[in-house]
């Protein structure tokens, strides 16, 4: 049985219909072809799948479509610009912090989340804030550094 549940996606109200307790990461890659966040774990341990649900950093695939409905708004990697203007995406691009790229989407959201939380955070802080997202490839130096240009932008540094 499916429900009709709304969305505020990307700026977007979107409406989908899916069954009570479905993931929200299902819904946004397959009902709404939103591919940043990734399944990874599907126990929400890797952060391959973060969203930021009103602004914080969540685990899309043990996230209830029905909960994500509750929240104000939803953001993926898709949502945070289509040009390359956010300072995180910047960022991440100066670095040439991917490799493979699966993780990518988690580093990112849960950067952007947190400088939007502490914009000017020491490296230790950046660190913890990572903690929980895997990166299979090792590229973590260089995802340290692209947080660190991160934080540099958000404070207005050039």
């Amino acid at each position: 049985m499916t429900d009709s549940v709304f969305l505020m996606v990307n700026g977007e109200r979107r409406e989908v219909h899916a069954a009570p307790g479905k993931p929200l990461l299902t819904v946004l890659r397959n009902d709404l072809g939103l591919n940043g966040p990734k399944f990874g774990c599907g126990l929400g341990e890797c952060g391959a799948c973060t969203v930021l649900l009103d602004g914080k950093a969540a685990r899309s695939c043990v996230v209830r479509v029905e909960t994500a409905a509750a929240c104000a708004s939803v953001v993926t990697l898709e949502g945070l610009s289509s040009d390359g203007s956010d300072p995180v995406q910047k960022a991440f691009i100066k670095a040439q912090a991917a490799q493979c790229g699966y993780c990518l989407n988690g580093m990112v959201m849960t950067v952007k989340a947190f400088l939007d939380a502490v914009p000017d955070p020491d490296e230790a802080a950046l660190k913890e804030a990572l903690r929980y997202n895997l990166c299979r490839c090792g590229t973590h130096v260089e995802i340290m550094k692209a947080a660190c240009i991160a934080a540099g932008l958000v404070k207005g540094e050039p």
